[in-house]
């Protein structure tokens, strides 16, 4: 790798990880006295991260971010499909209204709705909170999969079709191949908006459905800092592995495959 590159990599990480050491400081800081520069350690902060109502909050939003992402990509390239292969009047209006839900504000779409969720049994439920948070999700997947559309060439299905494949074969072989690093950054963005999401799904969720956003804000409110840092490490975690490992993915010929194409 060239040295620029390098340099430039390097700044990057320092520029992204740096945000995370006061972060850091405070998790593991006790009393924080004037003149001190530097907070006394402890490990009350790290040792919070063991307790029993923080990893069932850990798993209940990974198995709510884990499900938005799949829904909201399969929800996605299906109306990505549509939007990037094919032209047809009031095309642009369909997009619009894609887009609707996050044009409008979060609290506003989620109290308008709250009241048939509580009427269908979905309120204080893990399955509500998931179907929620599509709201704000399936959009950004469907505009990433419509851009990665715009640049596959149906032809490739047409000649697997007339070599003898069938519906199946091609998808498996053909399409999701193409696509896979659309698919790849239409989950990725799922999943990083569920798991930060904090109004839907305290509305929604009733406070029943404890998230790590839930507890972070909970630890803000009474003003435990040293808890706050270490919760906030723990949900910052997962979004800089994640977007590390999709952008050593997206390189060469893939990164061009999410490009905005026709769109």
């Amino acid at each position: 790798m060239p040295f620029g590159r390098r340099l430039g990599a390097g700044l990057l990480a320092v520029g992204v990880l740096a945000p995370l050491v006061p972060l850091l400081l405070w998790a593991v800081a006790g009393e924080f006295r004037y003149p001190a520069l530097l907070p006394e350690p402890s490990g009350r902060g790290l040792a919070l991260l063991g307790d029993e109502a923080v990893l069932a909050a850990l798993g209940t939003s990974v198995l709510i971010a884990l499900s938005v992402a799949a829904l909201a990509t399969l929800a996605g390239a299906a109306a990505g499909r549509a939007l990037g292969l094919h032209t047809f009047r009031g095309r642009r209006a369909v997009q619009l209204l894609l887009l609707a839900p996050v044009l409008v504000p979060t609290l506003a779409v989620a109290l308008g709705i709250q009241v048939f969720f509580i009427r269908y049994g979905l309120a204080d439920t893990v399955a509500g909170v998931v179907l929620v948070q599509l709201i704000p999700t399936v959009p950004y997947a469907s505009l990433v999969m419509a851009a990665s559309f715009a640049s596959f060439d149906i032809g490739i299905e047409d000649a697997g079709r007339v070599l003898g494949a069938g519906p199946l074969a091609r998808l498996r072989r053909l399409t999701l191949p193409a696509v896979a690093p659309g698919l790849a950054v239409a989950a990725l963005f799922a999943f990083l908006i569920s798991w930060s999401e904090y109004v839907l799904t305290l509305l929604i969720g009733g406070g029943t459905v404890r998230t790590l956003p839930l507890l972070l804000f909970a630890s803000i409110g009474s003003a435990d800092l040293t808890a706050a840092a270490a919760l906030s490490l723990v949900i910052a975690a997962p979004p800089v592995l994640l977007v590390g490992l999709t952008a050593r993915f997206l390189t060469g010929h893939r990164a061009a495959a999410v490009g905005f194409g026709r769109l």
